[in-house]
């Protein structure tokens, strides 16, 4: 049996930068090596595509986030060349042929310009062909090689990854991918959009409103006073499109309401202000699947500070998970059959988790917000949910390559054509 190529995209020019590389890593020790042939396509905070020597190696976020802060930074992720590597530039061709990744490997005069391709061959890949570049004393020959590949696994949380931006570039060049396409991402990221989509199908949600950036901009004590008039205090105020809890902040009168959206606002142009519950149980589920989505046992995570922040998910070891939750049967049940509407709301495909609220003094339950591409560590919440549902994480992705290549066939069954 020939094994799938699988294209591992991570990084990525986000907040959660650290965060995707944890679980890029552990996606690539994960697929069978029987089955797949793993190819790393790391994305710099630049935004510069390549295909890195080695792969990344640490699977826990919380070693990442400290490599990249600490001496050296960078060094912990695993992913970037070596200090006498030439680096090995990917594009992916936004063109529906089998060659979708071209890759440019350029090195200076002397060293050679052959390089070993996804196949462990010298010279051109699978499906390209060598182009030396130009001769001559301090010239830079460069080899072209295409690469096909047989599915993408993005694995980049945050903006330009996570939210559609990606999603349309693989469309564009038809190859099979792991998790929603372009509108499921786009709307769930958008954590205002998202709400909408939700209240349409009669799902309970906290109060809110929505901040314009400009707005806050131009004039932040009128904002401040409609927020105010809006809701009342404690509120939580998030940046619209993150994830991770980056930039969430907790207020409770007007000089931290103020501080909390200068603070969101650096990373957004829209700002969400929510309602708080009180003394809340986070709950979470992990869905899966395209059109009839399956959804894991619910898991309640307690968090060591006020609220579930950066710092507790990734750096604080006193935030407990529960799986399963404590919760009735009938309580579990009710939050499942939410996960799976609100899942089907925002037109997710593939995986998601969806977050709930659940109210301790009157168990009310409350959508929080949808997450199209979840923190995909061994111990993240995602994977850890399916395990407990009987779904080890090797076969969790099995899944989810099955529902990638599923999805892109069901698609090139439809015409595209009037004369076909």
């Amino acid at each position: 049996m020939q094994r799938l190529r699988v294209g591992v995209i991570f990084g990525g020019r986000s907040s959660e930068h650290e965060v995707s590389v944890a679980s890029a890593a552990a996606v690539l020790a994960h697929l069978d090596p029987a089955r797949y042939e793993p190819v790393p396509i790391h994305i710099d905070r630049g935004g510069r595509w390549s295909l890195p020597e080695r792969p990344p190696l640490e699977s826990s976020a919380r070693a990442v986030i400290e490599g990249a802060r600490g001496p050296g930074a960078g060094a912990a992720e695993g992913a970037g060349p070596g200090p006498d590597e030439a680096p090995v530039e990917a594009h992916l061709v936004a063109h529906p042929r089998r060659d979708t990744i071209v890759t440019i490997r350029r090195e200076s005069a002397g060293r050679g310009a052959g390089r070993r391709d996804g196949d462990g061959a010298s010279g051109a890949g699978r499906d390209g062909a060598g182009a030396g570049g130009a001769g001559g004393g301090g010239a830079h020959p460069a080899t072209v090689a295409g690469l096909a590949l047989d599915v993408v696994f993005p694995v980049v949380h945050g903006p330009y990854g996570e939210d559609g931006t990606l999603q349309g570039l693989l469309e564009l060049a038809n190859v099979p991918y792991v998790g929603a396409g372009v509108l499921g991402s786009a709307v769930a990221m958008d954590k205002a959009v998202a709400k909408t989509l939700i209240a349409a199908r009669g799902l309970p949600q906290v109060d809110h409103c929505v901040v314009a950036g400009p707005d806050w901009d131009a004039d932040p004590g009128r904002v401040a006073a409609r927020v105010e008039a809006a809701l009342p205090y404690p509120v939580f105020v998030k940046p619209c499109n993150l994830g991770s809890s980056i930039g969430v902040s907790r207020a409770a009168d007007r000089g931290e309401l103020r501080r909390a959206l200068a603070r969101a606002r650096e990373f957004d142009r829209k700002l969400l202000v929510e309602g708080a519950v009180a003394d809340a149980r986070e709950i979470e589920c992990a869905v899966l699947g395209n059109d009839a989505p399956e959804v894991s046992v619910p898991g309640e995570i307690v968090p060591a500070g006020d609220f579930y922040d950066y710092d507790a998910k990734y750096l604080d070891d006193g935030s407990e998970l529960i799986i399963p939750a404590r919760l009735p049967a009938a309580r579990a049940d009710a939050v499942r059959e939410m996960a799976a509407e609100a899942f089907r709301a925002v037109e997710g495909a593939g995986m998601a988790r969806v977050d709930f609220l659940l109210a301790a003094g009157d168990d009310r339950i409350y959508v929080n917000e949808v997450n199209t591409i979840p923190g995909f560590t061994t111990i993240s919440m995602y994977a850890k949910l399916w395990e407990a549902s009987g779904l080890p994480y090797a076969a969790l992705l099995d899944r989810l390559i099955e529902l990638a290549q599923a999805r892109h066939a069901a698609k090139q069954r439809l015409r595209t054509s009037l004369t076909d």
